[in-house]
């Protein structure tokens, strides 16, 4: 049944498509007065009560979750947030065999009458973890698909632009296979644009990279240790029937780490991609692959310890610890990851560590029968390289494979926002943090949610053309912490508290883009800044308010929070203060950022802007 069947009166039926069309053409506070079947009728705006409760979150889960943080961020208003990552280790296939042939083959060769078969010796090369930054999606990134980034692109709405100025257009050298950010791509002193003996893509293309919070030019430490915690898959605690959850308030080291397999404060951030040179394929005389290159995203790739990975990985062939994932989880329960910025700096990752891995490079021995079978005589042991891949994480579909766990390690909040917690009281200011920090409950009308006012809007057949809720940014407490500035979360994000569902109506929505600036346009809650500051966000509840008045909805409590992506809708368990248990949404954890709102209770100069719900509508006379 669609809104104008549900009207009370064909009166007003009739009205609210007349209003409908003029307001097309006019705002809707000019239209004034007018006449519907000779009835005239108004428009106005009214405001109405909202009361704002601050509640603490102490912990909330962060196992199987999609992304992750890593490193320290020190946000000015609420303090010091360091990030870890516990993972488990994934085998890409279960039970492996290196080299060839299984260890029982192999142990088996002497008996047997092929003479390719012999012990291959394998020998751990070199081990790598990689972890990718995070990017938007190609199409995303490079609006002309010239193969320029749009931030690199001197003209990201035109193919044909030059943007190394070598005289060669960025589209002709993503067809060249030349680089469209240097002018001279294999470095011999001829610029692409007369140089006609340059190989193709032989470098590292220039990416656009994302969700890196704090100073990029700062150098790090990574720390990678082997962890001796298992982490469990199901819950003992529910007969095992139900997947165990992890809290952000878990803390592995340095209780649960053992081995350190890297350990360096030297490394920098590259928006470059990384090139892997290949392996000479000695069967192909007329090309030397070593000249050629793999190229991987940019993001963390260091060596780790190969003896360990000798003992514990490739001389387990065939062994009851490599048997399964089950037996693997226990016996290598995983790796432990801890990002430190130089002193003075901020650095923190949000990173997809289901694209993660470690790679063992190892070499081993192969007997080439020169093509000749069953001719010995002309058999040479050759030295033949190949990987082995462990995953941080596998996702496949809805599922996931193996488990990692978030850490937040936060310092104290300072007092003033510590006593504004959990305080039951109707706030003066609303007080939104990431990850393990805080959100708001907002109750609408009245403090118990009850239904007065609204059975008042209905009794006068009000016809609401929009409702708003406004939050004006504490510009004050912002600017006042000093030289630290402040990264205002982007996008704020309302919900339903007692169902998690968000206030959307997905089937009025305006989506220009699928990225936070282009979803779900008239659900809005996009800051809005002026001169390069936040002012306020507005979110658009127009929906909720008619089902509230038309279809007699419940007045449910509202949630409140921050969002970096807002079409993710997921909701998971949080622990919040006194030992209660609520369900917040997913993608509150996923961001370090915090801002401060005014609440309900402002006066004096900032009386204006305090926390309102705005209701514009028509009203037949």
């Amino acid at each position: 049944m669609t809104f104008l069947n549900k009207l009370k009166s064909p009166a007003l039926a009739g009205l609210f498509l007349l209003v409908a069309l003029i307001s097309c053409e006019e705002e809707l506070t000019s239209i004034g007065a007018g006449v519907v079947g000779g009835e005239p009728f108004t428009t106005d705006k009214v405001e109405y009560p909202v009361f704002a409760f601050n509640k603490k979150i102490e912990a909330v889960q962060t196992n199987k979750i999609p992304l992750y943080q890593l490193g320290v961020f020190e946000d000015p208003i609420y303090g010091r947030t360091e990030a870890q990552i516990n993972s488990q280790l994934v085998l890409s296939v279960p039970n492996p065999s290196f080299g060839l042939f299984s260890q029982a083959v192999e142990d088996a060769g002497a008996s047997d009458e092929s003479a390719t078969t012999i012990q291959e010796e394998e020998t751990v090369k070199e081990v790598f973890l990689y972890i990718p930054f995070l990017t938007r999606t190609a199409s995303r990134r490079d609006a002309d698909n010239d193969g320029v980034d749009d931030l690199y692109d001197a003209d990201s709405a035109d193919p044909n632009s030059d943007s190394d100025e070598d005289g060669v257009s960025d589209n002709l050298e993503k067809i060249n296979g030349t680089d469209p950010l240097n002018k001279d791509t294999d470095g011999d002193g001829i610029n692409d644009d007369t140089d006609t003996e340059t190989a193709r893509d032989i470098f590292a293309k220039r990416v656009d990279i994302d969700s890196i919070y704090g100073d990029r030019a700062a150098t790090f430490a990574l720390k990678v240790q082997r962890s001796t915690f298992f982490l469990r898959d199901l819950d003992p605690n529910t007969n095992f029937q139900q997947a165990q959850e992890y809290y952000s308030s878990q803390q592995f080291s340095p209780s649960f780490v053992s081995d350190v397999f890297y350990d360096a404060d030297t490394l920098t951030i590259s928006d470059f991609q990384i090139l892997i040179p290949k392996v000479d394929n000695r069967e192909t005389e007329d090309v030397d692959e070593s000249k050629e290159f793999n190229a991987i995203g940019p993001g963390i790739r260091v060596p780790l310890d190969p003896a360990f990975f000798q003992t514990n990985i490739l001389d387990k062939e065939g062994s009851q610890e490599l048997a399964s994932q089950i037996n693997f989880s226990e016996f290598f329960r995983g790796i432990h990851l801890t990002v430190t910025p130089s002193v003075g700096k901020q650095l923190l990752f949000l990173l997809d560590i289901a694209q993660a891995n470690v790679t063992i490079t190892y070499e081993y021995d192969k007997v080439d029968t020169m093509g000749t079978i069953t001719d010995i005589s002309d058999d040479e042991t050759i030295k033949v390289q190949k990987d082995y891949v462990l995953n941080l994480l596998q996702i496949q579909g809805q599922s996931v494979n193996g488990n990692a766990v978030n850490t937040f390690i936060d310092e104290a909040l300072p007092p003033h926002i510590a006593d504004s917690l959990d305080t039951q009281k109707n706030a003066s200011r609303i007080y939104l943090k990431g990850g393990a920090g805080s959100f708001a409950q907002i109750n609408l009308f009245d403090e118990t949610n009850g239904r007065e006012i609204i059975n008042e809007i209905k009794s006068q057949n009000w016809i609401i053309n929009e409702a708003n809720l406004v939050f004006y940014i504490d510009r004050e407490t912002l600017d006042a912490v000093g030289p630290l500035s402040v990264i205002e979360p982007p996008r704020l994000y309302l919900y339903n508290a007692e169902t998690g569902v968000p206030l959307i109506n997905f089937n009025t929505e305006t989506t220009v883009s699928q990225d936070l600036f282009g979803s779900f346009l008239n659900y809005d809650g996009i800051i809005q800044k002026t001169a390069g500051k936040g002012i306020k966000y507005s979110v658009k509840i127009t929906d909720h308010i008619n089902n509230l008045v038309v279809r007699d909805s419940t007045n449910a409590t509202l949630g409140l929070t921050l969002t970096t992506d807002i079409t993710r809708f997921s909701i998971l368990d949080a622990m919040l203060a006194n030992g209660e248990e609520q369900r917040i949404p997913l993608i509150s954890t996923l961001t370090p950022l915090g801002t401060v709102l005014f609440g309900s209770q402002v006066g004096g100069q900032n009386a204006d802007k305090k926390l309102k719900l705005e209701i514009f509508y028509t009203e037949a006379n």
